[in-house]
């Protein structure tokens, strides 16, 4: 088992890389800017302390699996989780399919929405996909360092694939990466695993 002291210089000597990069800002606007760099910007709020761990750009790869597919498909991701100093922190992930040599083969899903934590500590999470998919989560966290989080309502646009509801696993695991696993419920197929990925810290 790894001791605080090892933790601490674990997590420093990761910080080395990523510590003075955030997200590329426009430094003129007149209220504070987002970062992804708990260093650097706003203070984070007291209300989001929770989902601290979170805070960072996080790059990967994972695989996309399903009975309606011919998988496992391999995908590469950034994750983006970001804060203004507001207590709601802004999610934006986007994801490239990538070929068994690990060639980009094209542009994929694309997700944007917001982490609301709240005083009872429940955590409200709005995902708007890119395929026309709108999803409030709800969940809490397992503990300091996972989160799990289920679909209370789905919204579709006319044009979109049947969703129905998902459900998410997201924990830092033992070296300091993000990984999350994903279960969904569509086109007439029941709850099961259709997503997961390992993600590294590159900011923050």
């Amino acid at each position: 088992m790894t001791s605080g002291n090892e933790a601490i210089e674990t997590a420093a000597a990761r910080a080395e890389s990523t510590r003075d990069r955030n997200l590329p800002q426009f430094d003129d606007l007149p209220i504070p800017a987002d970062t992804a760099n708990l260093r650097q910007g706003a203070n984070l709020n007291d209300a989001c302390l929770a989902l601290l761990p979170l805070v960072g750009v996080w790059r990967g790869e994972g695989e996309i699996n399903y009975p309606t597919i011919d998988g496992p498909v391999r995908f590469a991701q950034q994750l983006t989780i970001a804060h203004d100093g507001r207590p709601f922190l802004y999610h934006e992930a986007r994801s490239w399919l990538l070929d068994a040599e690990g060639n980009v083969i094209r542009a994929a899903a694309r997700e944007t929405g917001w982490w609301r934590p709240r005083a009872d500590d429940t955590i409200e999470l709005l995902l708007a996909h890119s395929s026309g998919i709108v999803e409030l989560f709800y969940g809490t966290p397992r503990n300091q360092t996972s989160w799990e989080l289920a679909t209370d309502a789905v919204v579709r646009t006319a044009s979109a694939k049947d969703v129905t509801g998902a459900h998410r696993l997201y924990g830092l695991i033992n070296n300091g990466d993000l990984g999350y696993v994903e279960e969904r419920a569509m086109v007439g197929q029941p709850m099961q695993p259709h997503v997961s990925a390992q993600l590294r810290r590159v900011v923050g």
